[in-house]
């Protein structure tokens, strides 16, 4: 039985945080269905990397299969993502702006909204909350350790709904790392991009001041 008490994770993006996270699930007693923007054949070695806990699929048939489900595209995708297979279920947003990569978009270079909110507004009947944006992929694996590590490294979160981010945090803390809540999806942008919490290792009781320091750049 996993600490979450569900069974499948969904992956609508394999990337580099995506096939992170699904070695990470995997390793800790979870199925995976994984998904590209280029067809489930061209994730064969991952599947196979991951072995019999793992499939490959379309983005809808991940976002269906998913008890959760993990977004990692790029954000210029974001619209590409299927909206009823999430109806109802916690989605998990890793998403960044970078307008190098996504082009500019007003609303974010004028803090009118947020990247995850941005999601949300995409997604009306899933329960989105913002996780795994600040860390590389390579610490996902290299710096988890198990609850009650000392200096054990900690990862904020934000969401709109309460349970959501409960189910998140016990997620976050099954795979290697403290949660500490930020708030809603109006104050994610406090870990987005070039902010003092963004990429950066911390602890729990380090991540609050790192978000008191964000400020707004518009």
């Amino acid at each position: 039985m996993t600490a979450t008490g569900l069974t499948t994770i969904g992956l609508v993006g394999s990337g580099h945080i995506g096939s992170q996270l699904a070695r990470l699930a995997v390793a800790h007693g979870y199925d995976v269905v994984v998904s590209n923007s280029r067809g489930p054949e061209t994730l064969a070695d991952l599947v196979a990397e991951l072995g019999p806990r793992a499939r490959a699929a379309t983005a809808a048939e991940a976002a269906e299969a998913g008890d959760l489900v993990v977004v990692t595209v790029p954000l210029k995708a974001y619209r590409d993502v299927p909206v009823e297979p999430l109806d109802g279920k916690v989605v998990i947003d890793t998403n960044n702006y970078y307008f190098e990569r996504d082009g500019r978009i007003p609303a974010l270079d004028e803090g009118t909204t947020t990247v995850s909110a941005m999601l949300q507004a995409h997604l009306p009947g899933s329960k989105v909350v913002k996780a795994f944006n600040n860390i590389t992929a390579a610490d996902l694996t290299d710096d988890a350790s198990v609850s009650g590590t000392p200096d054990r490294r900690a990862l904020p979160i934000a969401g709109d709904d309460d349970a959501a981010k409960t189910l998140v945090s016990t997620l976050l803390d099954e795979l290697g790392f403290d949660a500490v809540d930020a708030g809603s999806l109006a104050e994610s942008w406090r870990f987005e991009r070039d902010t003092p919490a963004y990429g950066v290792r911390m602890t729990a009781a380090d991540v609050p001041a790192r978000l008191a320091e964000a400020q707004r750049t518009v």
